[in-house]
């Protein structure tokens, strides 16, 4: 299959000096409309991006509130308004492939012989209309179908001649199975999907029955992000995003390959966001991916990155962890753990390093944390790469 487009398979060094040029410009504009809100001064590479907050949607939330509706952020028109949890409001566009959609469903094998069944809902929140603009931005026809009323769905699906499903992962097994008990033959062949988890055993079911599933990963605030292609190797990064893995709680990048939080740059110029923090985890994963697309690859969704939780009366956040690692130039990293020792919450604190004594850190802990608790010295490295600063293991059901 053909790629999408040229900017699919250009060089790093051509999509970084794309990109550069791009977020330059745009940061000029937010600049001009939030003020202190970013450092000034442009950027000479894209590794300075890391001098700007990491925009959280509790900001936005004020921004919003302070200039309604959408916080002095959008620079251009647009034809819609969304409303997510908050509330935060999206503005949407109707230009073609506004939300950059596409590019996946082109990936998905979707195009303009194909009638999609799109399943995402279509009221307040945008992932209706996310993937109805990215099927007309390859020529497919839609059917604006939203969730619920699974009866009529297979029917629909049948009689209409439904060729590709858009929608939640497991919902449309949920169709498929209905059409089971209904007698109904679909033709359905092609998967695009988010929002949910796709299991390997549900993506297998789905290619016993002929049906090809990928997956992308996509927020109601930014767009499209990342997504398969057929060569089934993490996800790559949409080229209208620039995507960043920080540790949580902090702005800071890590390694590639270490598991951080997912901070997006869009570079949507109606509607730009600048290190936006999603919230969810993830690691880069290294090399190019084998379809032949250049652009960095993500290993997907590896959980969330807000951590926050209340040990004894107190909440401990994943910044606090932060700021208690920066306090000792020694330590590599740290692992806060919510435990239960009897009727009572406790808290034990995994330290990476040299150290000999866990004591040279139990005022800092405190202080920092405004919490005692028992401290390890581990091996540096050896605590997991899976970005949990902050983990939960009281047992709730004993």
């Amino acid at each position: 299959m053909k790629h999408f487009d040229a900017l699919e398979t250009r060089s790093q060094d051509e999509r970084h000096a794309d990109q550069l040029a791009q977020v330059s410009a745009l940061i000029a504009r937010v600049q001009a409309d939030v003020g202190d809100a970013f450092p000034s001064g442009s950027l000479e590479s894209l590794d300075e991006l890391k001098r700007f907050p990491v925009l959280r949607k509790s900001t936005l939330s004020e921004w919003q509130r302070a200039r309604p509706p959408f916080g002095g952020v959008t620079m251009g028109g647009f034809a819609h308004v969304f409303q997510s949890p908050g509330p935060i409001y999206e503005p949407g566009g109707i230009s073609h492939d506004w939300w950059r959609f596409g590019r996946f469903l082109h990936a998905a094998g979707i195009g303009a012989e194909d009638i999609v069944q799109n399943c995402f809902g279509y009221h307040l929140t945008p992932a209706g209309m996310m993937f109805e603009n990215g099927a007309r931005a390859v020529g497919a026809k839609v059917l604006p179908a939203g969730t619920g009323q699974t009866e009529l769905q297979a029917r629909a699906a049948a009689d209409i001649g439904i060729t590709a499903y858009a929608g939640t992962p497991d919902y449309l097994n949920v169709i498929l199975e209905k059409a089971d008990e209904m007698n109904l033959s679909l033709g359905i062949t092609k998967a695009a999907v988010s929002g949910g988890a796709l299991f390997p055993q549900l993506r297998q079911s789905y290619a016993d029955r002929g049906i090809s599933c990928l997956q992308c990963y996509a927020t109601a605030d930014l767009g499209h992000i990342a997504y398969e292609s057929p060569a089934l190797e993490g996800m790559i990064a949409d080229e209208g995003v620039i995507v960043e893995i920080v540790r949580p709680g902090t702005a800071d990048p890590v390694d590639d390959g270490e598991v951080g939080e997912i901070v997006v740059t869009s570079l949507n110029p109606d509607y730009p966001l600048i290190r936006f923090g999603t919230g969810d985890m993830s690691a880069v994963l290294p090399g190019q991916s084998p379809c032949g697309r250049t652009n960095m690859r993500i290993k997907g969704w590896m959980g969330r990155a807000d951590q926050t939780t209340k040990i004894k009366g107190m909440f401990v956040r994943p910044e606090q962890v932060a700021d208690l690692v920066a306090k000792f130039p020694e330590v590599a990293r740290v692992r806060v753990v919510a435990v239960r020792e009897g009727e009572m919450d406790a808290m034990q604190v995994k330290i990476e390093s040299p150290a000999d004594s866990p004591e040279v850190y139990a005022q800092g802990i405190q202080d920092v944390l405004k919490l005692r608790g028992t401290v390890e010295i581990v091996p540096i490295g050896s605590l997991p790469n899976d970005g949990i600063v902050i983990e939960d293991a009281r047992d709730y059901e004993t």
